[in-house]
């Protein structure tokens, strides 16, 4: 039996922290490891959390950025829509002018859906209006009847 004993002695030397295990339990450098690998998960779990507060923080921001530039896009939609329908009534009026301006041009012949189709087709109007009245008053001169010649 000495032996044995010696041999059981043996064993529990041989075992981390020198301790007995007598019924399984961990040995108090086991616990000191468990609890300093507890402390480092801690530590990595707090670390974690700050940086999901930090993302909760910029996307809470970045949320209400959006929102604010939502809110502005709405209101530069609606803006945009006011000026469309206000530059329409003004083309519009701006047609009807030019057309009272230019009574010796038939107001069908003015036409356009902006100031500068309207310029273009006053411009393109009135030229062929020029050709039209210089080449009637060139007709006109060919057709004159020299004063004093019978009818």
């Amino acid at each position: 039996m000495p032996e044995e004993q010696e041999e059981s002695k043996e064993e529990q030397q041989d075992k981390p922290g020198g301790a007995p295990e007598s019924n399984g339990a961990p040995t108090a450098q086991d616990l000191t490891a468990i609890r300093a690998e507890l402390e480092e998960e801690k530590k990595a779990i707090a670390e974690a959390q700050a940086i999901i507060q930090q993302k909760d923080a910029t996307i809470a921001e970045l949320q209400n950025h959006l929102t604010e530039a939502k809110t502005g896009l709405e209101t530069t939609t609606t803006e945009l829509a006011q000026v469309k329908d206000a530059y329409t009534g003004a083309v519009g009026k701006y047609l009807e002018v030019t057309r009272t301006a230019n009574p010796a041009i038939p107001g069908d012949v003015i036409a356009g859906a902006t100031i500068e189709e309207i310029d273009a087709s006053l411009a393109k109007a009135t030229s062929i209006a020029g050709a039209v009245k210089a080449n009637l008053e060139a007709q006109a001169k060919e057709t004159k009847v020299p004063a004093g010649a019978p009818a």
